[in-house]
């Protein structure tokens, strides 16, 4: 009999065909920080049959809202934004040097093909990089490393006209060009599942609802945040503006099984053993011990961190807004985060949907999380 219960349960949360396209077109289209809107029309276009109403802020946050006339108002939020780079400087030679957009890490980029986002649309690029042969030969017999300062681009433009002949200029946005893939044993791989994968799963959370006729006692808000990569600075704006009761907040977290990870700093959590559930002052104990039972409860496996300080993610600016907040933290495990080639677990993404639908299916106005 458990067996057949277990099963059942997360048949309720497999990923559709329907979802999964949305979720590769989702991972391929870019978003990078301070350009969301186009990522953030994908995401509304999916979400809007699943909520009665929507609306965005001035800097692009998205928000779907299920019961919008009920005072008592829950979150679930995720971020829209990924990592990317600026146009700096332009050469003589056509050559482009860069800023960071985010916490990008500039020791992959060499090599890696990109998409400038100019005036004139989109322009290929890669980033140039010395043969090894030449690498090896400089004076101090050591190989160069790459910096930021040493990066440039390369699209084929032989001066500085020729760029701006293409629509390229000072500012324009700079995106990877990979996008995602399935791997074997249930993995996926993408640039920008830091967070899009939460923009996913909080939008199959109000499907979920929708599809099961469930009518909750509050005011449900799906909040899409922008510009969470720079500082947490769109959950900062729609926190005030919603002020909400309660938020779930879902982001990543590192999967520590690999190589060059010390766990005694980083805690024991790997992909394909369900989400990750942390400690730390702005996480709301009452709260995190109410999300711990309904995985319990419902057989949902997750995993544990400690967060010292802040959690680095939205749920500080929803917990601290306004007169604070009761929020909590779940995470998905990734490997590789900050890089092209994020890698997650399809049952990972299935729990974590499931953990957050069940737990708004608990949560009431009348919940207490008096800590007194």
């Amino acid at each position: 009999m458990a067996k057949e219960k277990k099963a059942k349960q997360s048949d309720k949360t497999a990923i559709r065909e329907e979802s999964m396209a949305f979720l590769k077109a989702y991972i391929n289209n870019a978003s990078p920080v301070g350009f969301e809107s186009s990522g953030q029309r994908l995401w509304l276009d999916y979400l809007k049959p699943y909520v009665d109403t929507s609306f965005t802020d001035a800097y692009g946050t998205a928000v779907g809202v299920i019961n919008p006339n009920e005072p008592f108002k829950v979150v679930i939020e995720a971020h829209a934004d990924e990592i990317s780079w600026f146009v700096n400087y332009i050469t003589d030679q056509g050559l482009i040097y860069l800023k960071r957009n985010g916490g990008v890490d500039h020791q992959i980029a060499p090599a890696k093909r990109v998409l400038i986002h100019g005036k004139k649309g989109v322009v290929k690029a890669v980033f140039g990089w010395p043969a090894i042969h030449t690498r090896l030969g400089n004076t101090d017999n050591k190989e160069t490393q790459p910096k930021v300062e040493n990066l440039f681009l390369d699209c084929g433009a032989r001066s500085k006209k020729e760029i701006e002949e293409l629509g390229v200029h000072i500012g324009a946005v700079v995106t990877y060009e990979e996008g995602f893939e399935e791997l074997a044993y249930d993995y996926y791989v993408g640039r920008a599942f830091d967070n899009r994968i939460g923009g996913f799963m909080i939008a199959e959370v109000a499907r979920l609802l929708k599809e099961n006729k469930k009518k909750l006692p509050f005011a449900l808000y799906v909040v899409n945040s922008v510009q969470e990569e720079i500082g947490l600075r769109g959950a900062e704006m729609i926190a005030r503006r919603i002020k909400p009761d309660i938020a779930i907040i879902t982001d990543v977290t590192h999967d520590t099984q690999t190589p060059m990870i010390n766990k005694m700093v980083e805690g024991d959590v790997a992909c394909g053993k369900g989400p990750s559930l942390a400690y730390g002052p702005a996480i709301h104990n009452k709260l995190l011990h109410l999300v711990e039972e309904v995985a319990e409860k419902n057989k949902i496996a997750v995993q544990w961190r400690a967060l010292s300080r802040s959690t680095g993610t939205d749920t500080d600016s929803f917990a601290y807004a306004n007169d604070g907040c009761p929020s909590v933290l779940i995470s998905m495990p990734v490997r590789y985060m900050h890089t092209t080639v994020e890698m997650i677990h399809k049952s990972d993404i299935e729990a974590t949907i499931q953990l957050m639908y069940e737990t708004l299916l608990t949560l009431t106005p009348k919940t207490n999380l008096s800590y007194l």
